[in-house]
């Protein structure tokens, strides 16, 4: 059984990566990211090839593919860092498609699918998500809140804008007062767990990245007339940082098929994915900084975008320690046992 991508895939990761490379080159996500914007016109191009509703179906103006086409862009757009909104529209148009009522879809899907609206999504306590990727830009935000999810036009909530750690995208705290918006009658949990497999798909091509130009680096770079790569250490912090990247990637995978081919088992595999990309982000970009060794440390070393993009992705939609617990829960259920 061939468990890769299929012929189609592969060419939808390989147009993305050559795209990216030339449109979200490292000195114009510095550019974008210093002066806190949105990279307007890359969005513009990637909303006329239809990356926004690529996993919409056609008949709500999406292109109708799956979650692992989805989970390639995600990938790619977290290897280029780019400073897009385009994971907070894919994910509040994946809460509304999979846990909204017909009427939700045929309002808002549309416009999240052509890139014409922007969309946002939060995990809310009372009311307020503290953080919210992209909500400054949005027009339409979702808020999650236990087992409820909510969709609220922007002008429904407030929005205080916030300096996060990754300048690459906006953010901006949310809160709505009761009763406002509609909610979401569907199970909101089948939409956050395909929301939290596009999370770790992007940390996936974060650590991909960070792998590639630290291992780039440790081949060049020379100390006492050998490369340091050569030295154990360093080759041995390489090696865990591949180890780190290839589990999230595998766990990653095997949830976005879940998304579509085995459903019943996505709870699982999403807490499982989103627990290893979580501690792979961390600990890749971390090694990526180390591994650069006084460069690295430094405002003009690009790979600081990646350390802080996974700094953020990490904690959204929950950290690897909420997902760990959440997945020992559903093994325990599974298996009879009490949760202590």
């Amino acid at each position: 059984m061939d468990f890769g991508l299929t012929d189609d895939q592969r060419e939808i990761q390989r147009t993305a990566r050559e795209l990216l490379a030339e449109r979200a080159r490292p000195e114009r996500v510095r550019e974008h990211a210093e002066t806190g914007r949105t990279d307007e016109r890359l969005w513009s191009e990637l909303c006329e090839l239809g990356w926004p509703g690529i996993a919409v179906s056609e008949e709500h103006g999406g292109q109708g593919l799956g979650r692992v086409e989805l989970s390639i862009l995600c990938e790619e757009l977290g290897r280029a860092v780019a400073p897009v909104p385009f994971m907070g529209s894919v994910l509040a148009a994946t809460l509304i498609e999979h846990s909204g009522s017909q009427s939700q879809q045929e309002r808002w899907l549309g416009d999240l699918a052509s890139g014409t609206s922007i969309g946002a999504i939060g995990l809310a306590r009372n009311g307020t998500a503290e953080l919210v990727i992209g909500a400054p830009d949005a027009q339409v935000v979702v808020l999650v809140e236990g087992e409820q999810a909510r969709v609220l036009a922007v002008e429904e909530v407030e929005v205080t804008p916030l300096a996060s750690i990754d300048p690459t995208r906006t953010a901006a705290r949310v809160s709505a007062p009761a009763g406002a918006g509609e909610t979401l009658d569907g199970d909101s949990a089948a939409g956050v767990d395909r929301a939290i497999v596009a999370v770790a798909s992007e940390l996936v091509g974060v650590c991909d990245r960070a792998l590639e130009m630290t291992v780039a680096y440790v081949k060049e770079r020379k100390q006492f007339g050998v490369p340091v790569g050569s030295y154990q250490a360093v080759s041995h912090r390489c090696a865990q940082m591949l180890l780190d990247t290839e589990k999230a990637r595998s766990t990653a995978a095997f949830a976005a098929w879940t998304a579509d081919a085995d459903p019943e088992r996505l709870a699982e595999a999403a807490a499982m994915a989103k627990a290893a990309a979580s501690d792979a982000g961390r600990e890749v970009t971390a090694s990526a900084i180390q591994a650069h060794g006084g460069i690295g440390f430094t405002w003009e070393a690009d790979v600081h975008w990646l350390y802080k993009r996974a700094q953020l992705d990490a904690a959204l939609l929950g950290g690897a320690k909420s997902h760990r617990a959440r997945l020992a829960a559903i093994l325990a259920r599974r298996a009879g046992s009490p949760v202590g």
